[in-house]
């Protein structure tokens, strides 16, 4: 059992000075919960909106126009109107492994309900709207091929809508004025917060060909019906790229684009978003592990500076055990298990407080926070990491003093 020995002299060190251990624990404790905290909430934010965007289907692609060149400089996507009503029924039409096309085109509108008024978005949809959205309705229905047909002057609300609009009283069947036009809610949809399509809870949807009337709706040069945005989804997410390519190509066809002219049109898939989501929040996750590490490196520092006045305090004690035949092994691997122990019981501590932050966060609903098994065991090893890298230069300095020397000191 001898090899035990230099755990229990390390023990015996640590318990014997207790105010000295405890202030030494402590910066490690407070390394370690900054850490906990800090990546629990970055990894937390980006599990949200990932579960955010794959709620829209992870089969999802989302086509949006180019975007205009004024004097010489590039607006963002999306101000040209080079989608059309016709482009999405030639891809549904020419492109396979497609379930559902769901062209709209939005605009603002002041909307009016018995002297209640708001300036919100009004969107023109066709029925495939539901189905790519992964729309519920939890009242009435919604759009149907019927309505979309006969440009019917119907809509469906999301439920901020609805209780500003209509309060606690059932909405189905009420008038609605959009502008100059009248139209009647016909389904109210279940709450789903924002996307990258927008936030449902505002929306107010009417068929698409009753927005083409309301508004006098812009047409191309050859007479199309611009649209603002094509959204689909494929029958299975293993085809998105060959969807994607197929798209881009039969979009270029239709409005005359020739080689080495730039597409007019952007294809992105859910799992392109995603990516650059994870990557992004992924890096900013790090950089604020990174700066709560600075706090576990100031630790650091002061488990070198207790340990290096330990080492003082202990002079006579080492000189007596190397009098006695301790080798230098045995008294450098007692102060650095020593170190090793005060950072481990740091590290622990710290887990558990980090732990109950991110758990207080979580539940005030300040933003949603996740403790995950890697950022445990990162927090704590490298909190053990630097007890042991900040620990070896006492303990190596204290394994080389002369046994006669120390047996001197006072």
């Amino acid at each position: 059992m001898r090899w035990l020995e230099p755990f229990f002299t390390a023990w015996s060190g640590v318990v014997t000075h207790k105010l000295r251990s405890f202030l030494t624990i402590l910066g490690v404790v407070i390394g370690v919960a900054a850490v906990i905290a800090l990546m629990s909430i970055g990894k937390g934010t980006e599990q949200s909106v990932v579960s955010s965007i794959e709620s829209l289907g992870a089969d999802l692609l989302l086509i949006r126009p180019g975007a205009a060149t004024e004097a010489g400089i590039r607006k963002a996507s999306g101000t040209v109107g080079t989608l059309t009503l016709e482009d999405a029924t030639a891809i549904y039409e020419e492109i396979s492994n497609i379930a559902a096309v769901a062209p709209t085109y939005s605009t603002y509108v002041q909307i009016v309900v018995a002297g209640q008024n708001m300036n919100a978005q009004v969107s023109g949809v066709t029925p495939g709207y539901q189905q790519v959205q992964n729309l519920v309705i939890t009242q009435g229905s919604f759009i149907s091929e019927y309505d979309y047909q006969r440009s019917s002057r119907v809509a469906v609300i999301g439920l901020n809508v609805k209780e500003t609009l209509f309060g606690d009283s059932d909405p189905l069947g009420q008038p609605l004025r959009a502008g100059n036009y009248i139209v009647h809610v016909i389904g109210v949809l279940e709450s789903k917060g924002a996307s990258m399509l927008g936030n449902t809870d505002d929306a107010i949807l009417i068929p698409l060909t009753t927005m083409q009337l309301m508004l006098g709706q812009t047409r191309t040069s050859q007479g199309d019906h611009v649209v603002g945005t094509i959204a689909l989804t494929v029958t299975d997410r293993a085809y998105a790229s060959e969807v994607t390519e197929e798209i881009a190509s039969l979009l270029r066809f239709r409005h005359q684009l020739g080689p080495g002219v730039e597409n007019d049109f952007t294809v992105t898939s859910l799992e392109e978003i995603i990516s650059s989501v994870t990557d992004v929040i992924g890096n900013m996750t790090l950089l604020l592990g990174a700066i709560a590490a600075i706090s576990l490196l100031v630790g650091g520092i002061g488990v070198m500076n207790i340990m290096l006045v330990s080492v003082v305090e202990r002079t006579r004690e080492i000189g007596i055990r190397k009098a006695l035949g301790a080798r230098e092994h045995d008294i450098w691997s007692q102060f650095l298990i020593e170190a090793a122990m005060l950072t481990f019981t740091g590290g622990i501590i710290g887990v558990l407080i980090g732990w109950a932050v991110s758990s207080f966060v979580a539940r005030t609903g300040l933003m949603p926070t996740v403790v995950s098994a890697d950022i445990v065991i990162l927090a704590v090893s490298v909190a053990v990491g630097i007890g042991l890298f900040f620990g070896f230069y006492p303990a190596w300095h204290a394994s080389r003093l002369s046994p006669i020397e120390a047996l001197r000191a006072e």
